[in-house]
């Protein structure tokens, strides 16, 4: 065994044996219980945490969107202030939770929702190391998300990229500057663009001379440029300057995390953190369930991975793209490569083919934002979904302001009072979550549902 896991595993063991104990209740045990046997107690503590858990949801919820939707310094104050609150709301109930024997409750409901407070918090920790933990996940997401990055090249058929001067490559004794038909290429869902009468070359390397316009954030410029551009150095520019930009600051404070996670994990009677979050989906056999799910897909998914790595090669060079290796991520159009959609006029089969594109009628029709989400709406209806409710059209932001700063990153909102549901609006829509969430508000009890994710 190498000295590095030799010193990991010793490290692990003795933290095991030096896990807090609760009173009344063992916690290498993730199955054991407290030593409060009174089942009437235990039942009205559980109906009031539904209650009160809901409540306090909805006002963190609420905090949140008001500050992704109107980013101001106010705003963030009282988002953090929610968040504080509900940490404390959180450890109190943990405590009172940990201290019921849920052997005794008849209902097997009943005890599954209490084992679910217990088990599913970090507030097993000592209050420091609580205060500590969730400090670090504050100063993580602020770190990510106000990451910004020097632009590589104006584009100037895009509003939010504009270029100073000083950088343009002038030649000669005039005044053009120097076109470079390569930099004129960027692609629109399934179409090229050639604009070399307005589409100058420029300098690859970040403004120092202008500080202050280095910008660019990950939403909409980064993830645009990432979607669009198929010059591929610049592709490798943005995607690797906001990883210099947040990785530093994160490596230490991550690894700490990992640290204090596992220790909450154990002292819950889990091996390490990583047993902990799957505990949440109730399946014994998950890790074996995914596997085999996974060579189920693998013979198709290395299909689909050979042909459009063989795509990439034909548009870019070998020294981009090795045939016979994994794919570079920031050729894939997405900062976590995680969606190829806005690939697809590099890889489409059978590119001489007619490409549907219905943007230009939706266009003359005189569509909005609005009208494609009642028509998606009518879509997960006519399934036999459920409406989206009042609030959600009163609520949503269907289109991004031009009057405030906002984050745009397309996502739908639970907030937990099984009425209210909402949708951020960005590049792609997703109405389905929204009936997602209609559909599964009527599951049982906030412990249940798969709102409660670690750290959120």
């Amino acid at each position: 065994m190498p000295a590095q896991l030799r010193a990991l595993t010793i490290r692990t063991s003795h933290l095991r044996e030096n896990a807090q104990r609760l009173p009344g209740r063992l916690v290498y045990n993730k199955f054991t219980n407290g030593s409060n046997t009174n089942t009437a107690e235990a039942v009205q503590f559980l109906r009031e945490y539904d209650r009160e858990a809901s409540g306090m949801c909805y006002r963190v919820t609420i905090a949140q969107w008001r500050f992704v939707t109107n980013i101001t310094e106010h705003n963030r104050r009282r988002m953090l202030e929610e968040i504080a609150l509900s940490n404390k709301f959180e450890r109190l109930s943990w405590r009172k939770a940990a201290a019921f024997d849920s052997s005794r409750l008849p209902d097997p409901n009943n005890r599954r929702q209490l084992a679910k407070i217990v088990q599913a918090s970090r507030a097993a920790l000592p209050d420091d190391k609580y205060a500590e933990i969730q400090q670090l996940i504050n100063e993580m997401k602020e770190i990510y998300n106000s990451a910004k990055i020097c632009p590589y090249g104006q584009k100037p058929q895009d509003s939010h990229v504009q270029r100073p001067l000083s950088a343009v490559h002038y030649v000669g004794q005039n005044s053009h500057p120097k076109l470079d038909p390569e930099q004129t290429r960027y692609s629109t869902n399934g179409h090229q663009l050639y604009r070399p009468e307005d589409t100058y070359s420029f300098n690859s390397q970040e403004n120092t001379e202008n500080p202050n316009y280095c910008d660019m954030q990950l939403d909409p410029e980064i993830s645009r440029i990432l979607a669009h551009s198929r010059i591929e150095s610049e592709l490798l520019y943005v995607w690797k300057s906001f990883r210099d930009r947040t990785g530093p600051k994160l490596k230490n404070r991550f690894m700490r995390y990992v640290q204090l996670a596992n220790q909450a994990a154990i002292a819950n009677g889990f091996s390490d953190a990583g047993e902990q979050a799957r505990a949440v989906y109730d399946d014994p056999a998950f890790r074996e369930s995914l596997e085999e799910i996974h060579n189920q897909l693998s013979p198709l998914y290395k299909q689909l991975h050979t042909y459009v790595r063989r795509r990439l090669l034909a548009r870019y060079s070998r020294s981009a793209v090795r045939p016979d290796g994994p794919i570079p991520a920031h050729l894939l159009g997405n900062m976590w490569a995680q969606n190829w959609k806005s690939i697809m006029d590099l890889v489409m089969p059978f590119p001489q083919s007619p490409n549907v594109d219905v943007t230009g009628e939706m266009l003359r029709q005189g569509f909005t934002p609005l009208r494609m989400f009642q028509m998606a709406e009518e879509f997960y209806t006519s399934m036999g979904l459920k409406p989206a409710p009042p609030e959600f059209w009163r609520g949503s932001m269907l289109a991004r302001p031009q009057d405030r700063s906002v984050q745009c990153t397309a996502s739908a909102w639970d907030f937990c009072n099984r009425i209210d549901y909402r949708y951020r609006v960005s590049i792609a829509p997703l109405p389905g979550h929204v009936s997602h969430n209609l559909f599964i508000s009527c599951l049982g009890p906030l412990t249940f549902s798969p709102r409660r994710w670690f750290d959120r």
